[in-house]
This record gives C-alpha cells, structure tokens and sequence, in this order.
C-alpha cells in the first residue's frame, strides 16, 4: 500500500500557487476531510479542479457532438443536391 500524499507539502505548494506541483504531489489522492479545517484549501483545490475536468469533458463531448451533427447535415446535403440537379421524367 502507498504512502498518503503529505499534506504539509500540498498546503505549500497550493500556497506557492504551484497547482502543477500538487497534482504531481498527490493532490487528488490526498484524502481531504471536510470537518478538518486544516484540509479546507485542499478540498477546495481538488472540488475546483474536479468541476474544471468536468467542464473540459462536457464542452469535448459539445464539440464532438456538434461535429458530428454538421457531417451528418453535410452527408444529407451532398446526396440531396444530385437528385435536385437531376432533370424530371
């Protein structure tokens, strides 16, 4: 079993502003408790970060979504403009 991430450490790097440096620290698994007030800049720095991830994979998911929609269109698009072009019988 691993060592925990010690908290001293993660406190002054968070501090320091070295946001880099906590997360190769250990960061995120370091077992923030909420009723520790020691732990509170610790829990704020991990829930921030979740909520950032989350972001990032939501406006991913976005784009995808919309780049796949516009290929779609562009698919109905392309096979729709032969049979317009094509004369009547």
């Amino acid at each position: 079993m691993g060592s925990s991430p010690d908290r001293l450490r993660l406190l002054a790097l968070l501090q320091e502003d070295d946001l880099d440096g906590a997360l190769e620290a250990g960061l995120m698994d370091y077992a923030a408790r909420a009723d520790d007030p020691a732990d509170a800049p610790l829990l704020a720095a991990q829930r921030r970060l979740r909520s950032a991830w989350a972001a990032r994979e939501r406006h991913r998911a976005r784009a995808a979504r919309l780049a796949r929609i516009a290929a779609e269109r562009e698919a109905r698009r392309r096979a729709a403009a032969p049979a317009a072009g094509a004369p009547a019988a």
